[in-house]
């Protein structure tokens, strides 16, 4: 009963939050604007006047928290290790190339713009790998800011809209191929929902194609995980001994991320084949559900004028990340011949 009168409130209004921005999505074509991005933008708009009532707290924090890593073991039913083998090594080639830009070039970048180690990370994770999923996987495990979360995927959501009406176009121009232009989509923009609509805006097998690449992108949620969980607990230790100098080493029990471990077991579950397709699809939307409400109470939590505080250079950071990686997408491709 203390848990329900203590955390029903805030988890019913991301639930019919979720409904709300699920159906503005369903307005648009492919879903051209996932509902996660409206979850997050209309709970922006909210949190003046829902901070204002306790009752909403914990709720919002249960679910921002929680429900997003049960999100994210979810996820992983919609993966399988055979989609690394069925699209081929000229996509593994590409994005590792990708990833490295996206990681490398947002180091760099963050380093050159002083912004905060973990708004960078974030950044650059949500632009390499899968846009929001990506952001609220890496979160949790780097004590991240909703305010951080908040500006990350906002940064790489606007480039996407950007991405969806240029990429087709680009894509003719260049006389790419389906094979060709649905590797550029799948390896270079961000949030599925817009890879799905760049992609099936040239053609329905550069869309089929490029959803199998993004899919298979997704996973390498899992490495990255574990590293930035790594480097956070480090940079905590660094930060604690120049008060007090020690010689702490990182607990690598501690900083385990179990939710990925999870995640990773029920991908290979998925890959075993035993997963009835229907209960799948059903486990999939539930996952869905889920990130969608996560997502919104992160943006319930979020004050606005906090996020406008951290200026223009974090927005200018994503966007050249993101153009970073449609160039090494592009280029590397144009190398090896699968244009």
């Amino acid at each position: 009963m203390t848990f329900i009168k203590n955390y029903s409130g805030g988890i019913l209004l991301t639930f019919l939050l979720s409904l709300l921005s699920a159906f503005i999505s369903s307005l648009l074509p492919y879903n051209l604007i996932s509902a996660g991005v409206f979850a997050l933008l209309i709970g922006m708009v909210l949190n003046p006047t829902i901070s204002k009532y306790k009752i909403f707290e914990q709720g919002l924090g249960f679910t921002a928290k929680k429900i997003l890593k049960f999100a994210i073991i979810l996820m992983g039913v919609s993966l399988s290790f055979f989609q690394v083998l069925e699209v081929g090594k000229f996509s593994l080639f590409v994005m590792t190339f990708t990833l490295l830009a996206a990681f490398g070039g947002g180091y760099l970048l963050g380093k050159l713009f002083k912004m905060d180690w973990k708004l960078s990370g974030l950044i650059s994770a949500g632009t390499g790998i899968c846009g929001g999923s990506a952001i609220a996987a890496i979160a949790p495990v780097i004590d991240a800011e909703d305010s951080d979360v908040a500006y990350a995927i906002s940064a790489t959501f606007i480039f996407d809209v950007a991405m969806i009406v240029l990429f087709p176009i680009m894509g003719r121009y260049f006389n790419m191929t389906d094979l060709g232009y649905g590797l550029w989509a799948g390896t270079a923009v961000n949030d599925t929902s817009s890879v799905v609509a760049a992609g099936y805006a040239f053609s329905d097998a550069a869309g089929e194609f490029a959803t199998i690449v993004k899919l298979t992108r997704t996973l390498s949620i899992i490495p990255t995980v574990l590293i930035f969980s790594y480097i956070n607990e480090k940079t905590s230790i660094l930060n604690g001994s120049a008060i007090s100098p020690t010689h702490k080493k990182v607990d690598l029990k501690k900083i385990f991320p179990w939710f990925i471990l999870m995640f990773l077991m029920v991908v290979g579950i998925k890959s075993m084949g035993i997963i009835p397709q229907g209960i799948s699809q059903s486990l999939s939307s539930i996952s869905k559900l889920f990130m969608v409400m996560s997502l919104g109470a992160i943006g319930l939590r979020t004050n606005f004028k906090k996020l406008a505080k951290s200026g223009f250079m974090p927005m200018l950071h994503g966007f050249l990340i993101s153009l970073l990686v449609v160039l090494v997408s592009f280029l590397v491709q144009l190398f090896i011949g699968q244009m």
